[in-house]
């Protein structure tokens, strides 16, 4: 039986901050950011994963295969594999997403917070209903002045059942999610949950639409700025975790 190869990955892998060789044709790794929507990128020696959230977040269940998402099952791996590379000195989240699954949200935002490498996020366009949790969840986090964010209760589709049980079913899930935002922002919990349960702005939902300036004065959002401003952040995060 032939055996087996023993390469490790720095073989098959190219450090994006390696000058290219001569001729040589640049390695192809297909599937790389059409499954996990991210790229590497590097500025003098520092090389920074740049991971985007877009569309949906897709959970335990299938959306339509023509719907732009962002599945977790990819993205969680995804985010184990950049803390434990050595090479990879941090991380940029791109966001423009409408939401989606809450435990899938919740799910990826709790690894990118305990996370020790420095995180940067940035909204672009908007980070809605479970991209809120995901925005906040860096280290630091930025948004686009042209963004925004909404927040909204907790809901489902299809059947439901009308029972006491369900309402306090979905109480306890926004509980979850008003407490991680609180303990990730600037903004308190009771204040988030005001937001969540407004009344008075939308007229055929409750909740809150935030632009940018809103978004920095209620404390849910760091900074406004643009993708430039973030990588910029991210390197001097870099620099003074060494």
């Amino acid at each position: 039986m032939p055996k087996r190869s023993t390469n490790n990955r720095d073989d098959f892998m190219t450090d994006p901050c390696d000058p290219p060789k001569e001729q040589e044709a640049p390695e192809e790794h297909p599937g790389d950011f059409t499954e996990s929507g991210s790229v590497i990128t590097c500025r003098e020696d520092k090389v920074i994963h740049c991971l985007t959230v877009i569309g949906q977040v897709e959970g335990h269940y299938l959306l339509p295969r023509d719907s732009k998402t962002t599945k977790y099952e990819h993205v969680i791996p995804l985010l184990v594999s950049i803390e434990e590379d050595p090479r990879v000195d941090g991380m940029l989240i791109l966001l423009n997403t409408v939401g989606g699954d809450v435990e899938a949200g919740l799910a990826i935002a709790e690894v990118i917070a305990g996370m020790k490498k420095p995180t940067v996020s940035i909204v672009l366009g908007g980070g809605h209903s479970i991209g809120i949790p995901l925005a906040v969840a860096a280290k630091r986090s930025f948004i686009a002045k042209s963004a925004s964010m909404t927040a909204h209760p907790v809901r489902t589709t299809g059947l439901t059942l009308g029972v006491p049980q369900t309402f306090a079913y979905f109480q306890r899930m926004q509980d979850r999610i008003n407490t991680f935002v609180a303990e990730h922002s600037g903004i308190s919990r009771g204040r988030y949950a005001q937001l969540v349960l407004n009344t008075g702005e939308l007229v055929m939902d409750v909740g809150t639409v935030l632009d940018s300036r809103r978004a920095v004065e209620e404390g849910l959002i760091d900074a406004v700025g643009t993708v430039s401003d973030a990588m910029d952040a991210l390197y001097h995060m870099i620099q003074n975790s060494e």
